[in-house]
């Protein structure tokens, strides 16, 4: 974090250094607390992050005052990312993850119409499941979005499967809030999730959470594939090797 040289934060670094605040915490903050850390003005800190808001940067939270990073803030990460060449040394662990499971490998990031598809390596078999980069999925009934659900925090976790639609898409797609809730509670506690055909009839995946070096969540790896080459009951059995696939791409995406 720059320290304040003369009591003044540089007027090109303040809007950065808020967005880096953001970043680094787990909750969303208010103006008055972004500004104390920042070193701004309490009313420069408002103005800036109504501003950055405004534009996209920073999402209100709840109509609480509250900020968190919006949608061109985490677009602006994920292309930072997919840019350097960090992008290249992710691709390596995909690869060697998909050579591993033999199905797709996908490296799928939380944006606010649900789980983006920011990466994959496709698998080799003619029978496949087409779900290209930039793909949007569900977060309720896909195993990726289920682990990002699982990352937070039980209040935050309960506030948004309430409001949420958990629309039925087959018949195995969880809708009742209460049976999400608990889902999402074993998830948490066994660090894997599942998705048995909740998203699509006769496809199947398991997803790990990608953690930053605080350990908080970042991003889901998962693989899936037809029911006819995958028993659901068997993926468990795959979640070591998604587990030491997660701590390598961790590895070089915050080397």
């Amino acid at each position: 974090m720059l320290k304040k040289a003369d009591d003044r934060v540089p007027t090109n670094l303040r809007a950065l250094l808020i967005l880096e605040t953001l970043g680094q915490s787990r909750d969303p903050m208010s103006a008055s607390d972004i500004g104390r850390i920042v070193g701004i003005p309490k009313q420069t800190a408002h103005r800036l992050c109504n501003t950055l808001a405004d534009e996209g940067f920073l999402s209100r939270a709840d109509g609480r005052g509250l900020f968190r990073p919006g949608r061109r803030a985490r677009a602006m990460a994920a292309g930072t990312l997919h840019a350097s060449t960090q992008h290249r040394a992710r691709r390596q662990v995909l690869q060697w993850l998909a050579e591993q499971v033999g199905e797709t490998v996908n490296f799928v990031v939380p944006e606010d119409q649900g789980m983006s598809y920011m990466d994959r390596v496709e698998t080799n078999w003619a029978f496949r499941i087409q779900l290209p980069i930039g793909s949007h999925v569900p977060f309720h009934c896909t195993a990726s979005g289920k682990t990002f659900l699982a990352s937070l925090p039980r209040a935050e976790r309960r506030r948004l499967v309430n409001v949420m639609q958990l629309t039925p898409l087959t018949d195995n797609t969880i809708t009742d809030p209460a049976s999400m809730l608990d889902e999402l509670h074993d998830i948490a506690r066994q660090g894997y999730a599942i998705d048995n055909e909740e998203f699509l009839d006769a496809m199947v995946a398991v997803s790990v959470p990608v953690r930053d070096p605080q350990g908080r969540y970042f991003a889901s790896l998962a693989f899936h594939g037809p029911n006819q080459r995958l028993n659901v009951a068997d993926l468990p059995d795959q979640v070591p090797l998604l587990t030491e696939a997660a701590a390598r791409l961790s590895a070089v995406i915050f080397e």
